[in-house]
C-alpha cells in the first residue's frame, strides 16, 4: 500500500510541477454550466490573481448563489482550494484568497447564496437557508472544477477546503453530505451544531436578563475579566500534570473541562463591588456554565461555555458578544434566527420561549437542513478523504466540547464498522486559543501544508505546529505542539519551554475531556 501511495505522490508532484498552459483571461470562453452565468475579468498587472471568474448559479427555484474563481498569475500548482465564510455573512474572504492565489492555487469562495451579514436574509426566502447551509459550497466547487479544467485544459489533481467557524461548519457539511467534493478538509471551530448553538446563545441571554418589559442585564460584561482570572487562578494548578499537559507556567487552562471552579467563591460578603459577585450574579453564571437544559426533564440541550473563556485576552471577544444583540441590547443575539429560520414570526418574544416545546419545534424544523452532526463519514473515508479539525479551548463563541462530542460519535461509528477514525480524521485542541484566533495560547499554523501531506503523501499529522502571535504577528514567537485528541503535549523535562520540540504527545492515563463533578 505504501508503495502505491509513494508512486502516486511522485506522480502528483510531477503533475503539479509542470506549469499549466493557461488560457488568456481576455480570450477565455467559460464552459456552459447549468443555470449559471459567468463573467471574466483580467486582474491588474502585479496582482497575484491572473483572472477573476465571477459566477451566479440558480440551480433551484429561489437560489441565487454567487461565487468567484481566481486563477493564479504564478504557475498553477494543480490544486483547487475553497475557503469558507464567517457567521451568516455573504462576504468573501478576500485577504486569504489573495494569499493562496499568490502561492499558485486556484482559489474559490461563495457568498453562500445571499447578500448581507445577518440571518434576516432568509425572510421570505426559505430556499436561501438551505443554500447557506449546504448548496452554496457544493454548487460553487462543482462549477469551479469545470471552470478550472476549461481554463487550464486539464482537471485539478486535488481539491481542498479550509474554513473556521461557519467555515468549519461548511467543512463538516461537505464531508457528511458531499464526500466527493474535496480530497482534504480543514474544519476550524465548527459551528456545525447550529440549531443547538443558537439555543445555547438564547439560554445565555435568558439566564442573564430579567423578564421585565425593559429587561435588565444581571451579570455585567465588566465583571467577565475578573471571573475569567478567578477561574484561571483556581484551575491553573493542574497545568503541567502528565494527564493535562503543558507547563505550570502556562497562563491559560490546558484542561478547561476538568476545571470545577465554583463562582460562589466570588460572592460578595455584603454589597456589590467590582471584585465580587452578588447572589444573582452567581446564579446567572452557574446557569451559563451548565449550558441550556430542558426545564422539565433536565436533559442537556447544548453544552455550556468553558471556564477560562468568559472574557477575551486580546482576540475575538468574550461571552458578551453573543449574549445580546450589540445593536439592540434588549434583544438576544440572532433574534432573526428565531423569527425567520425557526418560523416563530415577527411577533416572537424571547420571554415566552419554552426550552422544551419551542426548542423541540426548532430542531424538528431546522436540524436536517442546517446542522452538520451526522457521524457517518464512511463514504468520505472510503474514497480516501482526509479531515483535520481543530478548536480553541478558550473559545467564547462555539464551545470546544461540541467538537469533542462530534469526534467521539464519528469515532464510535467507525469502530462499529471495524475502522479507526484517526486513519483519516483527527481532532486537535488548542489550549488558550479563542474563536479561530487570539487568546493566550498558540494557534495552529501551516494547516494547508499538513492536509496536503496527508492527502498526497500519506503522511498523517502526528502533531500540529502552533504558535502564539508576538508583536501582533501571527506564527511568530512562543511554540507548542497540538496533539491529536485525546493526546496532550507533555514537556520532556529538558528542552526550552517555548519550543515545540521540547514536548511529546502522550495519551493521558485518566480522562480530562469531561467536566469535573
Amino acid at each position: 500500500m505504501r508503495l502505491l501511495w509513494g508512486a502516486s505522490a511522485l506522480a502528483i508532484a510531477a503533475f503539479a510541477a509542470v506549469p499549466a498552459a493557461a488560457a488568456s483571461c481576455d480570450n477565455f470562453a467559460p464552459p456552459p454550466l447549468n443555470r449559471t452565468t459567468l463573467k471574466t475579468t483580467a486582474a491588474e498587472p502585479g496582482d497575484p490573481v491572473a483572472c477573476r471568474i465571477v459566477g451566479r448559479s440558480e440551480p433551484r427555484e429561489g437560489s441565487r448563489i454567487g461565487f468567484e474563481v481566481w486563477t493564479p498569475r504564478a504557475a498553477w500548482n494543480g490544486r483547487i482550494l475553497m475557503l469558507g465564510n464567517g457567521g451568516y455573512s455573504s462576504a468573501l474572504p478576500l485577504g486569504p484568497m489573495k494569499h493562496f492565489a499568490a502561492l499558485g492555487y486556484v482559489v474559490v469562495a461563495t457568498d453562500t447564496g445571499h447578500d448581507g451579514d445577518g440571518p434576516d436574509f432568509a425572510r421570505e426566502r426559505p430556499q436561501a437557508i438551505a443554500d447557506w447551509a449546504e448548496h452554496a459550497v457544493h454548487e460553487s466547487v462543482v462549477r469551479a472544477k469545470a471552470i478550472t479544467a476549461a481554463y487550464y485544459g486539464r482537471p485539478a489533481a486535488h481539491a481542498y477546503f479550509q474554513g473556521c467557524s461557519t467555515g468549519g461548519h461548511q467543512a463538516l457539511t461537505e464531508v457528511q453530505r458531499h464526500p466527493d467534493d474535496f480530497d482534504g478538509v480543514v474544519a476550524g471551530a465548527p459551528g456545525a451544531n447550529r440549531t443547538r448553538l443558537n439555543i445555547g446563545f438564547l439560554w445565555q441571554f435568558v439566564q442573564n436578563h430579567t423578564r421585565d418589559a425593559d429587561p435588565r442585564l444581571i451579570l455585567p460584561a465588566s465583571k467577565l475579566p475578573m471571573i475569567r482570572d478567578a477561574a484561571l487562578a483556581a484551575c491553573r494548578g493542574r497545568n503541567g500534570d502528565p494527564d493535562v499537559g503543558g507547563l505550570p507556567s502556562d497562563p491559560y487552562l490546558n484542561a478547561p473541562l476538568a476545571c470545577g471552579f465554583d463562582p460562589v467563591a466570588l460572592r460578595c460578603p455584603d454589597q456589590d463591588r467590582p471584585d465580587c459577585l452578588t447572589q444573582d450574579h452567581v446564579a446567572a453564571l452557574k446557569a451559563m456554565y451548565a449550558g441550556a437544559r430542558d426545564p422539565r426533564t433536565g436533559a442537556q440541550l447544548y453544552v455550556g461555555w468553558p471556564r477560562g473563556s468568559e472574557a477575551s485576552a486580546g482576540g475575538f471577544g468574550g461571552w458578551n458578544l453573543y449574549w445580546a444583540d450589540p445593536a439592540k441590547p434588549s434583544e438576544p443575539a440572532r433574534s432573526d434566527f428565531w423569527r425567520d429560520w425557526a418560523g416563530f414570526g415577527s411577533a416572537w418574544d424571547w420571554r415566552t420561549f419554552d426550552f422544551d416545546r419551542d426548542a423541540t419545534r426548532a430542531l424538528a424544523r431546522l436540524s436536517k437542513t442546517i446542522d452538520a452532526v451526522d457521524p457517518d463519514l464512511e463514504v468520505f473515508r472510503r474514497r480516501g478523504g482526509k479531515l483535520i479539525q481543530w478548536h480553541g479551548a478558550a473559545d467564547p463563541v462555539v464551545p470546544f466540547e461540541d467538537s469533542i462530542a462530534y469526534y467521539q460519535r464519528a469515532a464510535a461509528d467507525q469502530a462499529k464498522r471495524g475502522h479507526e477514525a484517526e486513519t483519516f480524521y483527527r481532532l486537535f485542541l488548542a489550549p488558550g486559543v479563542e474563536h479561530c484566533q487570539g487568546g493566550l495560547g498558540p494557534a495552529p499554523i501551516d494547516l494547508q501544508t499538513r492536509i496536503e501531506a496527508w492527502v498526497e503523501q500519506d503522511v498523517p499529522p502526528a502533531r500540529l505546529e502552533a504558535r502564539r502571535a508576538t508583536g501582533g504577528v501571527a506564527g511568530v514567537g512562543f511554540g507548542r505542539p497540538l496533539c491529536p485528541f485525546p493526546q496532550v503535549a507533555v514537556h520532556d523535562g529538558v528542552g526550552p519551554p517555548d519550543r515545540a520540540e521540547s514536548f511529546q504527545c502522550r495519551r493521558p492515563a485518566s480522562r480530562t475531556d469531561r467536566p469535573a463533578a
